[in-house]
């Protein structure tokens, strides 16, 4: 019986093949439903409407790796917490959040999907890594100095002790692969450093966790001079109409040369021409490239046909994530069964912890 089916009629068997049948056409799934051995974890956070760099960088990697790997994806909403977001606009993001990932193609037959604040040993284990974690490898991380300079107003503990709640994220449930994008990497670094002090420290205990390279590590703003973020205005909303796309795209930022049609343009220096390498065929793109090249394609045309690309794979999540809009039950029931099989996972890595630490009755 598989595990959505076996949920007690929270999640019916036509329920879950709404899942098989939608998502999953768009996601193109792959692979045996036996669980491999290795297992992954990844989070992302609840702090704006996702866009489609959470899209390039965070969910088509998701979606393929759920065939690959005993997946846990979470919305790390404790992570929010460093911007002290309004509580009910967090509470609103997760659950818009959560709405992004399965209407992006996550299966929760396939991967386990859940909210972080939902696990308390996160919080349990973060603590025990505190305490292991010298000063000096927090001073290093070149994140808090960044986010520190973006909200110079609220420059809290959290956001320096950031790195070590993302590791207990990642060794609570013993994870061997992390799929990350690059302003993540010394993070991660960090992460397997900790695991192996803890080993040394307390005994073999964790695996030393090693990236999963994206496809797109790190996709640019419209503005073409930083990582898209809906923070700085800079984004195309993965849930946006093909016409509020439109929108943004004509202010977009294109090839500086180009400040008439007439100009000809270098394709590799485009932004838009980036995204286009991500939702455009190769053969459209190389009659752009030529166009643009010789000046006979202008650069709202290209854009026009950026958007109606973005619209072919936008369309489908729009749409299934109304679905989901319109059933909060069950999407309650996803997040609270998520939920259920995260924390016996992370109690088993927490009672040995406890253990191996000197907290409780060794078993």
């Amino acid at each position: 019986m598989s595990r959505c089916a076996a949920q007690k009629g929270a999640l019916s068997a036509n329920r879950c093949a709404w899942w098989r049948d939608g998502a999953l056409a768009t996601a193109a799934r792959a692979g045996s439903d036996a669980r491999p051995m290795a297992r992954i974890m990844s989070g992302v956070q609840p702090t704006g409407n996702l866009h489609i760099g959470n899209y390039l960088g965070a969910l088509v990697n998701w979606v393929r790796l759920q065939a690959e790997y005993d997946a846990f994806f979470s919305i790390v909403d404790l992570h929010a917490l460093t911007q002290r977001p309004d509580p009910e606009a967090l509470r609103r993001a997760v659950r818009e959040v959560a709405i992004g990932v399965l209407a992006s193609g996550v299966d929760p037959e396939r991967a386990t999907v859940f909210v972080q604040s939902h696990v308390p040993q996160h919080t349990e284990l973060a603590w025990v890594l505190t305490c292991l974690t010298p000063l000096g490898d927090l001073n290093r991380m070149t994140q808090f100095k960044d986010k520190s300079q973006h909200q110079p107003d609220n420059v809290n503990t959290g956001l320096f002790t950031y790195p070590v709640l993302q590791t207990a994220d990642i060794v609570l449930y013993r994870a061997d692969r992390v799929p990350v994008g690059e302003d993540q990497e010394q993070h991660l670094e960090l992460a397997r450093e900790t695991v192996r002090r803890f080993n040394h420290v307390y005994g073999e205990t964790f695996p030393e966790p090693q990236v999963v390279k994206s496809n797109a590590p790190r996709v640019m703003g419209l503005d073409g001079e930083s990582k898209m973020s809906k923070s700085r205005n800079n984004e195309i909303g993965l849930f946006e109409t093909a016409d509020e796309t439109m929108q943004k795209l004509r202010g977009a930022k294109t090839d500086p040369a180009r400040l008439r049609k007439t100009d000809k343009g270098t394709p590799e220096v485009c932004n838009i021409f980036s995204y286009h390498g991500f939702f455009t065929s190769e053969s459209q793109r190389a009659e752009i490239a030529a166009g643009c090249r010789s000046a006979q394609l202008g650069c709202v045309d290209c854009k026009k046909m950026l958007c109606q690309n973005l619209e072919q794979v936008k369309g489908p999540i729009r749409e299934r994530a109304a679905e989901l809009r319109s059933k909060p039950a069950e999407l309650d029931a996803i997040l609270a069964h998520g939920a259920s099989r995260a924390r016996a996972e992370a109690e088993k890595t927490m009672e040995m912890v406890r253990s191996r630490v000197g907290l409780g009755v060794r078993a």
